[in-house]
């Protein structure tokens, strides 16, 4: 019989085994051991490349935290920015949810609302083209559409696991926003239907496109209902074009004379390129720069067809007293362009000379009539097998606003025959209104996050952090 100091000494080394096992088996070539001017955490990070076709030489950038204490029983989660064409490490990770947050272009600071607090975040740069994300083979380029960006999606994600296998049987979520309407819910539909192992849960999506009538007719209703816009420039884009057909015509190569007169006359009362930010209309400008995750909206806004008037006064000087979340994303872009930081991400750039948070060759070759196309039914689709979902809105957003995105969560919930289980009221933070909520069934629940922009967490960090955190645990957001 063995002695009890044995029995101890021996047990001690097998967990001592099975530890170093466990930390082993995590890929050490895309360890992040630090990060430029990082200060100092706990967790580990990992960054690198996943093939997703061999053939033609093309991978996809992942950049992954774990959460910051007990990552072994917490959840993972997928999340995927918009665009199409914008990158989830440029904007998701480094100005909105991430451990870290750019200080103008030369330090990161800890971010005091990440969401690797709660989970294991895994940040994707897809398709190839985004950020550091590429395609050897340029003519992949030109057969960019929401099907490819799946598939390949669903590729990365069976080699990111066999990478890190601890997690191939951990909760998994996918959440995302803008065109991650489509991104997020057509990943969950293959993963599904091609019967993966996967442990999915739910969807998060924010701010999402997912009817195009829908959401960017909700858009004129937006800017007359917060004074954007004259009750005599409404009635016109009501009644000679709406915004969706402008977008429409304006990708079909050919713009009507209804659509000129509609947008001459909004041009005339405010232009989204030297007054307001529609992202976040409440918002001050970063006059020195301009970015948008919604990149079909922004070539056309941008477009010689939709610029009618100038001001001579509108120089694009920076203001040297600007708060730095004004530039958050101009800092974070200058930021992945150092060449520390992409040595100590194992990133490289190739082909282009500059790290982008919106590819222009994804967001001028990706399939202009995949946006048309609805996926609130596919969201549907995921509600009758179970799957929870939510979808918010930061209700400072006029591009994707969020009386579109109600209307459609509502008639998605009747369309389904789910009743109201929770009903329309205000959630609260610290005692003060954090947004609206409402929840139908026992899956579905949709909310708004008050003062938010499009990327809700970017301006309002902590309730977009306890709405993360409510919907990975399933419970409602709270009540006064």
């Amino acid at each position: 019989m063995f002695s009890q100091p044995l029995i101890l000494v021996t047990t001690i080394l097998a967990t001592s085994l099975l530890i170093s096992s466990l930390v082993n088996s995590f890929p050490e070539a895309d360890r992040v051991k630090s990060l430029p001017y990082q200060p100092p955490v706990s967790f580990q990070q990992f960054a690198g490349y996943v093939p997703v076709d061999d053939k033609n030489q093309r991978a996809l950038f992942y950049y992954f935290v774990e959460a910051q204490t007990n990552p072994a029983s917490k959840p993972l989660v997928l999340w995927l920015n918009g665009g199409p064409g914008c990158t989830s490490v440029g904007v998701g990770a480094f100005t909105e949810h991430g451990p870290f947050v750019t200080n103008q272009g030369e330090a990161i600071e800890k971010n005091k609302y990440s969401w690797n607090k709660e989970a294991n975040i895994l940040y994707l740069e897809s398709p190839a083209g985004v950020g550091f994300s590429y395609s050897l083979d340029l003519s992949f380029y030109k057969t960019l559409n929401d099907e490819v960006t799946a598939r390949d999606s669903l590729v990365f994600l069976q080699r990111w696991f066999a990478k890190f296998p601890e997690y191939k049987n951990r909760d998994f979520y996918i959440m995302g926003e803008s065109y991650g309407g489509h991104y997020v819910p057509q990943l969950a539909e293959l993963i599904i239907k091609t019967k993966l192992n996967f442990k999915l849960k739910g969807i998060a999506i924010g701010n999402p496109l997912l009817d195009f009538d829908t959401d960017m007719n909700a858009a004129d209703e937006y800017y007359w209902s917060h004074g954007i816009i004259s009750d005599y420039a409404y009635k016109i884009k009501t009644s000679l074009c709406n915004s969706s057909r402008v977008i429409r015509e304006y990708f079909n190569g050919h713009i009507s004379t209804d659509c000129l007169v509609a947008a001459q006359k909004l041009s005339e009362e405010y232009s989204f390129t030297s007054f307001i930010d529609p992202y976040y209309v409440i918002g001050d400008k970063c006059l020195s720069y301009n970015i948008s995750q919604a990149g079909f909206l922004r070539e056309m806004l941008n477009s010689d067809m939709f610029q009618f008037r100038k001001s001579n006064n509108m120089q694009q000087i920076e203001d040297p007293d600007q708060q730095i979340d004004k530039c958050i994303m101009k800092y974070s872009e200058m930021y992945l362009n150092r060449k520390d930081v992409q040595n100590a991400l194992h990133a490289r750039l190739v082909g282009t000379t500059n790290y982008r948070l919106c590819s222009k060759i994804v967001q001028t070759n990706y399939d202009s009539l995949n946006r048309e196309i609805p996926t609130i039914n596919v969201v549907g689709f995921l509600l009758k097998l179970g799957l929870r979902v939510t979808v918010y809105s930061g209700d400072q957003d006029s591009v994707i606003p969020f009386m579109g995105t109600r209307r459609l969560v509502d008639g998605l919930a009747k369309t389904l025959g789910l009743r109201t289980t929770v009903p329309y009221g205000a959630w609260f933070v610290d005692k003060q209104v954090g947004g609206w909520t409402q929840i139908y069934g026992n899956h579905l629940t949709y909310a708004t996050v008050r003062g938010a922009s499009h990327a809700t967490p970017a301006t309002q960090p902590k309730r977009s952090f306890l709405l993360f955190n409510a919907f990975i645990q399933g419970k409602p957001l709270p009540k006064a």
